[in-house]
């Protein structure tokens, strides 16, 4: 097991500090950030922005031009060692011929998977892993997800009253909480790949599921990345004037009907469709599809219904819920459409922040399936 220094803890911990500017604009694409030091001295920083664009240490290297050779390399993952939109980036480490790179964690990516570090080493670099491993996981909740379960992260946001209601009997439900905790929904739209609601949602609500903050309010330079709307609609619902097909941004609707003239004219609006077999959407095949389609982190703004189906069939790894100081009543609709008979059927739930967002409260928990 490698021994790491304080100054190693420090340049990682500044390595991640970067990739953390990469939260709202690499998806697909790994969040990474690298610093190379030589003799104490930091000569090269990078972040990897986004997918197509190049990684965070050709970025660094860049920076630290002939600086680079004998430095080491701070890299929140594993250098790739395959060519994809960009070059292998452990062959241009190599061609830097810096003298060490250390790796906060090993690629979960097949085709990385430690080759990246087998490459740097047969070339005569001195490599290492771990340092600080647990928080380069944590930036790529999505990324890792998919490596490792083939299946994407699956966050599910929710807004009830101080008595856990989310709408009235008549399905009124707009607005729960205030302004500000609308607004921190933006930010969390913004790390996903994709947005995903069911049928009754966008005929009810008539929601956008857009991200409406500008790239300032982010953050970010360039272009405020869209996330793909996702709806699951079995019986092709979907009205032809829905507010989602108004604004900027890929719709992307699963059904399992095979009504051509309905596909013909959602196609020709713009909407791309995914038909599956069977009589309605499997949620399970749901998420391996999205996979396919490129999309790693799901954030999903649905009814008590779906996003019940969603925990009960053990497929939701976060909630982030928003409580409102109000009372809604009793013949309210509830939370979750959660049909359990006894306490020892309780989903267990780890709290993992709670805050204050406006005059609204903010619970951010991950779901502990068996």
């Amino acid at each position: 097991m490698s021994v790491f220094s304080a100054d190693d803890h420090a340049y990682m911990a500044r390595a991640l500090q970067l990739a953390r500017y990469g939260l709202y604009t690499t998806h697909p694409n790994p969040r990474v950030g690298c610093v190379l030091v030589r003799a104490g001295e930091v000569v090269g920083e990078g972040w990897h922005e986004r997918a197509g664009q190049a990684h965070a240490e050709v970025i660094a290297l860049r920076t630290a031009g002939e600086r680079a050779q004998g430095a080491t390399a701070y890299v929140t993952l594993e250098p790739c060692s395959h060519y994809g939109r960009t070059p292998p980036c452990a062959e241009a480490l190599v061609d830097a011929k810096v003298a060490k790179v250390i790796a906060a964690m090993i690629d979960p990516n097949p085709l990385v998977a430690g080759s990246g570090l087998a490459r740097l080493n047969a070339a005569g670099i001195e490599t290492a892993s771990g340092l600080l491993a647990t928080e380069a996981r944590a930036l790529n909740p999505g990324f890792i997800s998919v490596m490792e379960r083939q299946r994407p992260l699956v966050r599910v946001k929710m807004a009830m009253s101080l008595d856990g209601r989310t709408a009235m009997a008549s399905g009124e439900s707009i607005w729960i909480t205030s302004e500000a905790a609308r607004r921190d929904v933006q930010f969390w739209r913004a790390q996903a790949g994709a947005v995903l609601t069911g049928i009754d949602t966008v005929l009810m609500d008539k929601p956008q599921l857009n991200i409406r903050l500008a790239a300032e309010e982010l953050g970010i330079n360039g272009e405020v990345r869209q996330p793909v709307r996702v709806v699951l609609d079995s019986n092709l619902r979907f009205p032809l004037d829905a507010p989602l097909l108004k604004t900027v941004g890929k719709v992307l609707i699963y059904t399992c009907s095979s009504d051509t003239e309905k596909i013909d004219l959602l196609q020709a609006a713009g909407v791309t469709i995914r038909q599956f077999t069977g009589r309605r959407l499997d949620l399970k095949q749901v998420l391996a599809a999205l996979v396919l389609d490129g999309i790693n982190e799901v954030h999903v703004e649905a009814g008590a219904t779906l996003s019940g189906q969603f925990i009960e069939q053990g497929l939701v790894d976060q909630l982030v819920i928003y409580m409102a100081p109000h009372l809604m009543g009793s013949v309210a609709r509830p939370l979750f459409n959660l049909p359990l008979a006894n306490m020892a059927e309780r989903y267990a739930l780890e709290i993992r922040d709670i805050r204050a967002i406006g005059q609204d409260w903010r619970i951010l928990a991950d779901v502990h399936q068996e």
